[in-house]
């Protein structure tokens, strides 16, 4: 790759690093050149002041102001505490000095992290990406991150840590709720959307009122062994390649993000954090990608104090500098000792800090930050609507016994809302603090006036209401006694009694499903059964003989078959956002047709993972003794309130060259009575390759809309992108031979139609 500020071509003149009109190589350049060692070792450090009163001690200390940014900073890092107010006079102050008090005035990203809303205090939330990717709707989910990247940079920050695009093969870990799922072409393309988003443009620019994105975590980290976060990924280069990298090559090639974050993991033995290999062979010289790769918080910390690949922190430094690590977060007190690099190295890092602050605008704009400009952004009515169009495209209607959804008006005149995630809604993982927030109970209230409730069990004894807090605070958990629950199911059976229809919400909050960060703040699971007496409450429920609606609210895949068994209805509504309670209430009384699709295959037990829908032909071939060996719910399943029938599939052509292409039609009708949104699903299958590949793999998708007896004709592409694999010599390349192509309405309901490529 080719650094527009290596060498010496370019000329230097006076402060050229100043004027907008140059080239960003060319300012870049020239700031080099002025800058001192400390100076330039400063712009790979970063700071993190955790609390407000810390940052109101820091900004009326000029000495700590002095030896913080005297020499200049890369990045200061998010402060989830602080309220608005607090945030906007800390970001003000720290941009004045950087600005003013400084030799260069070189000013700082300000980052944040934006899972699924801006992770702060008094804003809006979205649905965790497990639930937006069950949407498959590429194009609302741009549109939510357009909104969130405005909302981030209207608070001063520059950059976002985000967006997640792991691939999660094991729903035992904690962290399952903040990706797109098990599938690495969906995950590419739905993290393309999230930068196309947050960025406001597909070719690495930045547009006005956005911010710079990190995609994370590179890489494997998404299936750690054992599922335990941080754990191991010891994968061949060949799964690598064709499952956890694969969603990054997409998003750079897609979308252009401006950052990525390594991840905890080692791979084959070597840290990603000092793996030359990844972080500069493949994503440098291989792909291209020319931003700013960032630390996970504490990542560099970790060789030398969780890997043991190195003695101390000087030579964890030193490691991870020269595997290819640009910016040391959070602290920065690594790269402090950070000694013996050569000039043009050092020189090269610097150069994707600066390169990427002149592409943010930050040398040429100074922005004095206004809470009435952040006060305008909080609770907006087109934040409140966009997060309810989100939570209604993502719950996923898993099961619908005799039509018993949508709830016909006056057949049931009392309804009984029972459940431990009725009245509070858990916003999952990474959740700030939103300015309104809808529970399930709150939503049905507002659309069905003869409800009665009761809490059914406790999920914990020392859990919060407030999904922030639950996440990032509280460390333990302290589970209820079964005594202490059952007499709250003997109560909750009594309300059931007096109603007609049961809905009964259960799930998990985030102290059950979150980033396991330290031994004593744990988040993944060694079981997937709902926790805390929560089948035994269903089962009693079920038990009084009237209709009972399951409404999930989780983060991960739970193992529900037993309780699904004796419902009539489950509706699987993950931890979808601010608006969950109006969203779920729509689609329980049919005022919106469900339309989300699994983006994770559900297991029955845990015993049987792994799971993922494309598995290798050898696995999956042989059933347990008493279990089979398929999921209970599939990857891409869910149904809806219409039916929809799809035609066979049609080639243009029966055959292509390997690097051709051709087209696949097929013809999808609705052919029920009501209106709805369906997922069109295109997968491919090699007959005979090389080396084995899965069973199926998704390679497009197209979600349409259709009317009652509406038919669309829905055609893809089919070309070398689509058929390539990662062969016996390690090449990436088409075969010649037999390919099966596959659409239909999921992973396990699809048409077929043979292709041939020569």
């Amino acid at each position: 790759m080719l650094l527009l500020w290596a060498g010496s071509c370019l000329p230097v003149h006076a402060q050229s690093y100043k004027d907008p009109s140059l080239p960003v190589g060319q300012r870049v350049k020239d700031l080099l050149s002025r800058m001192t060692v400390e100076e330039k070792v400063a712009q790979l450090r970063s700071t993190w002041s955790a609390h407000p009163r810390i940052n109101e001690a820091l900004l009326n200390n000029p000495r700590v102001m002095d030896s913080l940014f005297g020499q200049g900073i890369g990045m200061i890092n998010p402060d989830f505490d602080n309220t608005p107010e607090q945030t906007v006079r800390f970001r003000n102050a720290i941009n004045t000095y950087l600005r003013t008090k400084t030799r260069l005035g070189i000013p700082a990203i300000f980052l944040d992290e934006a899972h699924h809303g801006l992770l702060a205090l008094r804003t809006d939330v979205f649905p965790t990406s497990i639930g937006l990717g069950c949407s498959w709707d590429t194009l609302l989910v741009q549109r939510v991150y357009d909104y969130v990247g405005r909302q981030v940079a209207g608070r001063g920050a520059n950059m976002v840590l985000a967006p997640v695009v792991d691939v999660t093969r094991d729903p035992r870990w904690g962290r399952v709720g903040e990706t797109f799922g098990e599938d690495p072409y969906l995950c590419g393309l739905m993290g393309s959307a999230v930068v196309r988003g947050f960025q406001g443009s597909s070719d690495g620019s930045i547009a006005p009122g956005h911010v710079a994105t990190t995609l994370k975590h590179f890489t494997g980290h998404g299936q750690p062994e054992g599922g335990v976060n941080q754990g191991p990924a010891d994968y061949p280069v060949r799964v690598l390649r064709t499952f956890h990298m694969e969603p990054f090559r997409l998003a750079i090639g897609r979308a252009h993000p401006a950052g990525i974050m390594a991840a905890y993991v080692e791979v084959d033995g070597v840290p990603c954090h000092a793996n030359s290999w990844l972080l500069k062979d493949v994503l440098r010289k291989e792909w291209g990608f020319g931003g700013v790769v960032v630390s996970d918080w504490w990542g560099i910390d970790q060789l030398y104090q969780k890997h043991l690949v190195a003695p101390d922190r000087p030579e964890a430094a030193r490691m991870a500098f020269e595997g290819g690590v640009t910016v040391d977060l959070p602290m920065g007190t690594n790269y402090a000792r950070l000694a013996g690099v050569a000039p043009q190295d050092l020189d090269e890092a610097v150069g994707y800090v600066l390169a990427l602050k002149f592409k943010l605008g930050l040398f040429d704009h100074s922005i004095t930050l206004s809470m009435d400009d952040v006060n305008a952004a909080i609770g907006r009515p087109e934040g409140s609507a966009l997060a309810l169009k989100a939570a209604e495209e993502s719950m996923v209607l898993l099961k619908n016994d005799n039509g018993l959804l949508p709830l016909a008006s006056g057949r049931y005149k009392k309804i009984a809302v029972i459940g431990p995630c009725a009245a509070t809604n858990y916003t999952g993982d990474y959740s700030g603090a939103p300015a309104h927030n809808v529970s399930l109970l709150d939503g049905i209230r507002h659309r069905y006036g003869q409800v009665s409730y009761a809490k059914g069990v406790d999920l914990s004894l020392n859990g919060d209401t407030l999904s922030l807090n639950n996440f990032q605070y509280i460390d333990t958990l302290v589970l209820p006694s079964h005594e202490h629950n059952y007499a709250m199911i003997d109560s909750a059976v009594a309300v059931a009694r007096e109603a007609d229809l049961v809905i009964c919400a259960v799930g998990e909050n985030e102290q059950f499903t979150r980033e396991a960060e330290e031994p004593h703040h744990y988040g993944d699971a060694s079981t997937l059964g709902l926790p805390s007496d929560q089948d035994s409450l269903v089962r009693a429920l079920e038990a009084t003989g009237k209709p009972v609606v399951l409404y999930l609210a989780h983060g991960r895949p739970r193992s529900i078959g037993a309780i699904a068994a004796g419902a009539g209805a489950v509706l699987d509504g993950w931890f979808t956002g601010e608006e969950a309670g109006d969203a779920a209430a729509a689609i329980l009384f049919g005022d919106v047709n469900p339309s989300g699709k699994l983006t994770i295959s559900i297991p029955r037990s845990v015993g049987q993972l792994p799971v993922y829908y494309n598995h290798k032909p050898s696995a999956q071939f042989m059933p347990y003794v008493t279990e089979s060996n398929k999921p209970l719910y599939p990857f891409g399943y869910g149904l809806s309130y219409t039916t929809f029938r799809y035609s066979a599939p049609r080639l243009s052509s029966a055959a292509m060259s390997r690097n051709g292409s051709v087209q696949v039609s097929v013809d999808v009708t609705n052919a029920g009575a009501v209106p709805g949104d369906e997922v069109v699903q295109l997968y491919i299958h090699q007959k005979v390759s090389s080396v084995t590949r899965p069973v199926r793999e998704l390679k497009d998708f197209s979600r349409i809309h259709l009317e009652p007896g509406q038919t669309q004709t829905v055609t893809f592409t089919v070309d070398a992108t689509k058929l390539a694999y990662w062969n016996k010599d390690m090449h990436y390349a088409v075969d010649a031979g037999a390919f099966q192509i596959m659409v239909g309405a999921s992973s396990v309901d699809w048409k077929e139609v043979d292709l041939r490529v020569d």
